[in-house]
């Protein structure tokens, strides 16, 4: 019955977490909240927001972050709050771990009802909250990718047409879903602004750290430079990025086995452990209640984590 209840607390946790990341109305509440303060409605706005349960997380999580500003200077986190796309700040995003963090280790110690399982349990929060941080970048790399190709065509065709490169720049971010609307808008912004093409397109290779498109800022800047036909370079570009995803899709193709081979080895030893226990509930006791059994299963676990990561290396081919 502990095991379900910390099960059910768990996922409902983590669909808190889910929420709290999934905010996508920040800009507009922070635009609100300017015009309301120039309009004289400051005081009467924040009095509203403080009788709603809502507006008391945000304030205890802007404290939180205001906090950890103060403490620390890195950008790392700011910088893959825009890989990921996701409208907070990097010090925000640490706040909700924080604040994730210890709610799952209050669960777990409530559960166990040790003490050390507290810090167990926070430390495996944050660590989730950093696994879904980076499976929401690999994502949307992967997206803006498979887009680049459609993307470099239809600046080819538009400079063939007469338009130039940020007019080309403007109908893409029209014109195409997200990732890639959305990035190309936030370097015709930023020239908009008045910073120079090169330092845009710089500023996007950061967000976006894609091989493929370095290949497309390099060759716009040499174009810039030295001159020549960019629509054309941009198709043999095109055909190049179409020929390596292609080759991606072929190695994963070949190597799902082996992937699936690593995932099925890692599972077998925990299902076979549930279904054990399940039909002979004192068979397993020894593993859990003894010393020495805990320190096999530490063992265990330890080399099904080694295993794992073997085989993931073997298949993980880069072409």
């Amino acid at each position: 019955m502990k095991a379900l209840l910390a099960i059910l607390i768990t996922v409902f946790c983590f669909a808190l977490l889910l929420g709290l990341l999934s905010i996508r109305s920040r800009e507009d509440r922070v635009m609100t909240e300017r015009l309301n303060y120039f309009a004289g409605g400051e005081q009467a706005q924040r009095q509203k927001q403080k009788l709603t349960p809502k507006a008391l997380l945000y304030n205890c999580i802007e404290g939180i972050a205001n906090g950890l500003g103060r403490l620390q200077q890195g950008k790392r986190i700011e910088l893959m709050m825009q890989q990921a796309d996701w409208p907070i700040r990097g010090t925000e995003f640490e706040a909700i771990l924080l604040l994730w963090g210890g709610l799952v280790g209050l669960v777990t110690f409530l559960v166990t009802l040790k003490g050390a399982m507290f810090f167990v349990g926070a430390f495996v929060g944050i660590l989730m909250g950093f696994a879904l941080l980076g499976l929401r970048i690999r994502r949307r790399r992967k997206k803006f990718t498979n887009q680049l190709g459609d993307m470099l065509t239809m600046v080819a065709n538009a400079l063939r047409a007469g338009f130039s490169f940020m007019q080309a720049f403007e109908l893409i971010s029209r014109e195409m879903d997200a990732p890639m609307g959305r990035e190309v808008q936030l370097v015709v912004n930023e020239v908009n602004l008045g910073n120079t093409l090169e330092y845009a397109l710089d500023n996007m290779q950061r967000r976006v750290a894609s091989p493929d498109f370095e290949l497309v800022v390099t060759a716009v800047l040499i174009q810039r430079q030295v001159g020549g036909d960019l629509a054309s370079i941009l198709d043999t570009i095109s055909e190049t990025i179409a020929e390596r995803v292609r080759m991606r899709r072929e190695v994963m193709t070949l190597t799902a086995q082996g992937r699936m081979s690593g995932i099925v080895l890692a599972l077998t030893p925990i299902v076979l452990a549930i279904i054990m226990n399940i039909i002979s509930p004192g068979y397993m006791r020894p593993l859990f209640e003894t010393e020495l059994g805990r320190l096999f299963m530490m063992g265990a676990i330890g080399m099904e984590v080694i295993g794992f990561l073997i085989i993931r290396k073997i298949v993980n081919i880069h072409p």
